[in-house]
């Protein structure tokens, strides 16, 4: 009887392991793309949470803004006490309620560059009280605080314990005094952002003339650049994202500007 031979095919040795190396290059071109969509992931979502911070916060400001200067001294036909109307739109430091301080030259701290005191009705569940609402940068925190108005020191009513608390974070117009190290790194990948490597201001105000509205400061505004002439406040707001950006290792800016435009003309 004659046997016959059977051959069996099969992988070499070799064949296997050039299978498995090609199988784990292709698990780590993979596993690269996936941490590298993570890392996409996790910055466009830590940019927009960012970027929704901001624009909460501009808005906030703006209706403030908006509402500044009421109940003002003409809507009375008797004049009540300086508590119970809006001497004009913001608060001015120093010599409030009397003399009207000049923008940008004897005005300090409010109005200022990172500094500003609104005077505005709010309502409340026993009815509307007049209010002073201050934003205050501090460090790279932009403060807010309100309290009701109850005499002639907005700044000291304002400094009071609990009065102001954080409102945005990681608010960098000012960094080079907060952090100056900082504001190097953040100017070396955003040049055009701070004309000159300066600080860019929060707040820019345009006074009311009797021709125009105009930039406070600007000669045209003549000896209408005083707090209670303030009709529009401009306002900037750059903010870096809380954590270096996962794939570059760089910081990411946002900014956003607004216009809070006052609506009441009697003050």
């Amino acid at each position: 009887m004659v046997r016959r031979q059977e051959r069996r095919a099969g992988f070499t040795l070799i064949e296997l392991l050039l299978a498995m190396a090609v199988f784990l290059v292709i698990c780590g071109a993979m596993f690269s793309l996936l941490q590298l969509s993570q890392q996409r992931y996790s910055s466009e979502t830590q940019l927009s949470g960012s970027f929704q911070e901001v624009r909460l916060a501009m808005d906030q400001i703006v209706r403030d803004v908006n509402d500044a200067g009421f109940p003002s001294a003409g809507m009375f036909s008797k004049l009540p006490v300086s508590t119970s109307y809006a001497v004009g739109p913001v608060a001015w430091w120093p010599n409030y309620p009397t003399s009207p301080c000049i923008v940008g030259s004897t005005c300090s701290p409010s109005p200022g560059d990172f500094d500003l005191i609104i005077e505005t009705s709010l309502q409340t569940p026993t009815g509307p009280v007049l209010t002073w609402i201050r934003y205050q940068l501090v460090g790279t925190t932009l403060m807010r605080g309100s309290i009701a108005k109850n005499g002639t020191d907005p700044i000291g009513a304002t400094s009071g314990p609990g009065v102001m608390v954080p409102f945005l974070v990681n608010v960098v117009n000012n960094a080079m005094t907060s952090s100056p190290a900082q504001f190097a790194q953040i100017t070396a990948s955003y040049p055009s952002m701070f004309p000159g490597g300066n600080p860019v201001p929060i707040f820019q105000y345009s006074c009311e003339t009797p021709t125009a509205v105009v930039s406070c400061t600007s000669v045209n505004a003549g000896a209408y650049n005083t707090a209670v002439n303030i009709r529009d406040v401009d306002i900037t707001l750059i903010v870096t994202t809380q954590l270096p950006d996962a794939q570059t290792q760089q910081i990411k800016l946002i900014e956003l500007n607004g216009r809070g435009h006052r609506l009441n003309p009697t003050n």
